[in-house]
């Protein structure tokens, strides 16, 4: 018997486009070696000048944005003593009232040029120690004061311990040198 050659028939090859599967990549998974390829970068680079210029620029911006983050009261780039809002409360009650303490600073500098002048400086002496108790005694009230409005405010078990030290110690400084800078005029007292 004769054999008939087998004729293959090819079927004709739809082109539809792939489907596209939602929230697919839309490109193929790159193989482990390219992805090791793209993350491989020099440990030291090969210009060291410009890598250390960018290094002090990227450095010197963080710190600028820190320092007016600080200056301005924002929360995450104030230091742990100064975070929470007992602490925000005692600063902007300090900062409305005007304390004795923060002219302490120029009275003792007038202090320091009266013991210059001769027959002066007996009584120099005296009136920096009156005005030195007089703020001290400013101070322990102002502590009193803030205890009792924090207890008001935030319950009398939750007080946080150091805060009459604290307000005392933002209370004698000058009040531009103080930081986070003063965010409420004299007067206006929170509430």
């Amino acid at each position: 018997m004769a054999s008939i050659p087998f004729i293959k028939r090819e079927r004709p090859v739809d082109p539809a486009p792939p489907v596209e599967v939602p929230g697919g990549k839309g490109r193929p998974t790159p193989t482990r070696r390219e992805r090791e390829a793209a993350n491989q970068r020099p440990l030291v680079s090969s210009d060291r000048k410009a890598a250390n210029k960018i290094a002090r620029s990227k450095l010197a911006e963080s710190r600028d944005r820190a320092r007016v983050g600080l200056a301005n009261g924002e929360e995450r780039f104030l230091p742990v003593r100064d975070r929470g809002p007992q602490r925000r409360f005692v600063r902007d009650y300090v900062d409305a009232r005007f304390s004795i303490g923060e002219i302490l600073l120029p009275v003792m500098f007038l202090f320091i040029i009266t013991t210059l002048i001769p027959g002066v400086e007996a009584y120099s002496f005296l009136v920096i120690w009156v005005f030195f108790l007089i703020a001290v005694a400013d101070a322990v009230v102002l502590g009193f004061v803030i205890r009792r409005k924090l207890r008001e405010k935030f319950g009398v078990d939750n007080v946080q311990k150091g805060i009459r030290w604290y307000a005392a110690m933002r209370a004698i400084q000058l009040r531009p040198m103080r930081l986070p800078k003063p965010q409420v005029k004299r007067g206006a007292y929170p509430r």
